[in-house]
């Protein structure tokens, strides 16, 4: 009976994620049919601030010709009449009113243009939030779905719970690469921006307006800049190279002094013991780990001091995260985990867990947070990672 109550359970929650999903995927799909609406608009903002420079050039050689014109009749009144000066000033004041008009219309399609680039990079981040959900949710529904008496010897057999966690943790990888290849698109998008708006810069420089070449030109380099360092932090991120290159401990020390130049908060770094080489797989969750950790401490904790101390003993290695920030009801927070809530410390303790390691959590309000994490190495000769 019990185990037809857990199926009844399941079944339910197998049907309220599957309305769930397919409410998230037309989310997704309204916001894909958004930014290619946004797009083809932006096409045509283009094309227009293109054709209105034209335009602009045009007006500006008419008007020089017209103010050309008024000033020869106006210098000779033995050769042209009062109606010719008339003419000619009224034609030179159409051409400055044109003139004013198509600026105004350049600026306004400038700012336009600037408008649905931000709006845009806004719907792209609601798009990947909602296929990463997608995402997690198929892999949830793949496991609910499955044969019950499989999944209760699965929890039951501590292997076959270590050979979850491997699949758990190659659908992350997968997940990874596909955030790869969307950022690969996004800066090609990025970079055609670029190439459209030198083109008006070189429209504005043949026409030496260069207040505003050098205002476009510092938006560029303003924009390739922040484009370039995002990517470079993206990719960071999904694989610190210096991992394979180094080894946990120097990546860790490269890690903490840009968290303290990024953050303004204080940090200190410590090893104990002699260092070892982890298998890569153990090295790349440890880095995960403090990571999580040190992101906790920005985004809750109010510190300004935050300490992270590694020790290395024969068949173990002990993370420590310290900060003197507000602090916490160790507690509430527990039973709030057990809820679904505080998804970081979650994370941190399944990936713990999955190491078949221990995390524990000490902290009062007023007095700070010690985060430790005991992570099992075994006695086998670690994997050696290129020198």
């Amino acid at each position: 009976m019990q185990v037809d109550a857990i199926d009844r359970v399941i079944k339910n929650a197998i049907s309220v994620m599957e309305d769930s999903k397919y409410q998230i995927f037309e989310i997704c799909e309204s916001a894909r049919a958004e930014r290619e609406s946004l797009n083809k608009e932006l096409q045509q903002v283009m094309e227009d601030v293109t054709a209105t420079i034209d335009q602009v050039d045009k007006l500006e050689l008419s008007y020089k010709r017209a103010r050309i014109r008024l000033t020869e009749v106006s210098r000779d009144f033995h050769k042209f009449t009062e109606e010719d000066i008339r003419i000619a000033y009224e034609a030179a004041t159409s051409m400055q009113l044109q003139l004013t008009l198509a600026r105004e219309k350049e600026s306004h399609l400038k700012q336009r243009r600037d408008e649905l680039q931000k709006r845009i990079k806004n719907v792209d981040k609601q798009v990947e939030r909602a296929e990463s959900l997608v995402g997690q949710m198929n892999v949830v529904l793949e496991y609910l779905t499955g044969d019950l008496n499989q999944v209760t010897r699965i929890l039951e057999s501590a292997k076959n719970r270590q050979l979850l966690g491997l699949k758990i943790i190659l659908a992350q990888e997968d997940e990874r690469k596909r955030i790869a290849r969307e950022i690969h698109d996004g800066l090609a998008q990025s970079m055609a921006n670029v190439v459209i708006r030198t083109e008006i810069t070189e429209r504005m420089l043949s026409r030496q307006e260069f207040e505003s070449v050098k205002q476009e030109l510092r938006e560029l380099k303003s924009q390739v800049r922040g484009g370039l360092e995002e990517v470079r932090k993206i990719i960071f991120n999904l694989r610190p190279m210096a991992l394979d290159d180094l080894g946990l401990i120097p990546t860790l020390r490269k890690f903490v002094q840009d968290y303290e130049d990024k953050t303004k908060i204080r940090t200190k770094f410590e090893m104990i013991g002699r260092e070892t080489r982890l298998p890569s797989g153990m090295e790349v969750a440890v880095y995960r780990l403090v990571q999580e950790a040190f992101s906790n401490v920005y985004k809750h904790a109010n510190a300004s001091y935050v300490t992270l101390e590694v020790t290395f003993q024969t068949t173990m290695v002990k993370i420590s995260v310290q900060d003197n920030g507000e602090g916490f009801d160790v507690g509430v927070v527990e039973h709030k985990m057990g809820k679904g809530v505080h998804f970081g410390l979650i994370g941190m303790r399944e990936r713990v867990e999955l190491l078949e390691g221990r995390l524990d959590i000490d902290s009062e309000k007023g007095k700070g947070t010690r985060v430790s994490m005991l992570i099992p190495i075994g006695t086998e000769e670690p994997e050696q990672g290129p020198k």
